[in-house]
């Protein structure tokens, strides 16, 4: 069975499960709830860890070297049981390694540790994958956290997505779940995307490059929340809509495209591990007071 583990300080609580790893929720000392609630009306996710890829796969299937292996939309992470490795008052460490049913599907020795820690009025996520085997590993690593939209006490706001570069981003869109890789306008204005539920009719909105190391989504003249990543850059922003919730979502990794090859190591902005090798991918969320 699942286990939880609550850290926090006198700024905010979180609590963390072992299954995923995943974040169930995110409080301030004001009692706001920050993060989406997993209504099953909507999406069952808080905040899965996605594992070895991002995104679905064609037909489901990844092939590594030729050999094809089965592989459900953005890997088995998210299903599978974390050991806990660490834990303090502001800091809780799971793991992940190998065993058969990984090896059945992803054919790597590997560990996936997954750290929360907070300081002050941010929470840093932190996902660190070591590749045990004797051959290079290709995966793909993201964040997939949904966030309460609209944000507490925000209630009839417009909601806006910031880019800290104040770039504007090329978008392309999924189509049966996989890339099309044809750019397409940015629905950024220097930097600034007025949110819209309309916006996710045709799925997520993803942005394979130039959304930077950070970004503000916030209500207009009300709460808001800072990110920063760190090695994650691809971003989507995803909600079902008129659903409650605003997925933030970098990533190292997209879902394969749409006709292209099915070998794992080919899928856009893959990692590909050395023997031995750590990779370290990480968001931090601060709550302004």
């Amino acid at each position: 069975m699942p286990i939880s583990i609550r850290i926090g300080n006198q700024d905010l609580t979180v609590d963390v499960s072992s299954l995923g790893a995943e974040m169930q929720a995110l409080t301030s000392s004001d009692g706001r709830s920050w993060l989406w609630t997993g209504d099953a009306a909507f999406w069952t996710g808080r905040s899965p860890i996605l594992f070895p890829i991002v995104g679905k796969a064609p037909d489901d299937k990844i092939a590594i070297d030729g050999t094809v292996y089965p592989m459900a939309q953005h890997g088995f992470a998210r299903r599978s049981q974390f050991a806990v490795a660490a834990s303090t008052e502001t800091m809780c460490r799971f793991e992940l390694v190998a065993s058969d049913a990984t090896r059945a599907v992803y054919p790597f020795d590997f560990q996936l540790a997954v750290v929360h820690a907070v300081e002050g009025r941010a929470l840093t996520v932190t996902a660190e994958v070591t590749n045990r085997d004797p051959k290079p590993m290709p995966f793909g690593l993201g964040f997939h956290s949904a966030f309460a939209w609209p944000l507490p006490g925000a209630s009839g706001r417009e909601h806006i997505v910031t880019l800290d570069n104040e770039g504007e981003p090329a978008l392309v869109r999924l189509e049966g779940g996989l890339i099309n890789p044809a750019a397409l306008p940015s629905p950024f204005d220097a930097g600034r995307l007025v949110l819209d539920h309309g916006m996710f009719e045709q799925d997520a909105m993803i942005f394979p490059s130039g959304a930077g190391e950070g970004l503000r989504y916030g209500a207009e003249g009300g709460p808001a929340m800072q990110f920063h990543f760190e090695n994650l850059p691809n971003l989507a922003l995803w909600t079902k809509p008129g659903a409650p919730f605003l997925c933030v979502e970098p990533w190292h990794g997209t879902a394969a495209e749409a006709g292209a090859s099915s070998e794992l190591s080919k899928r856009p902005s893959t990692t590909i591990l050395a023997p031995g090798a750590v990779a370290s991918f990480a968001f931090t969320v601060e709550i302004p007071q």
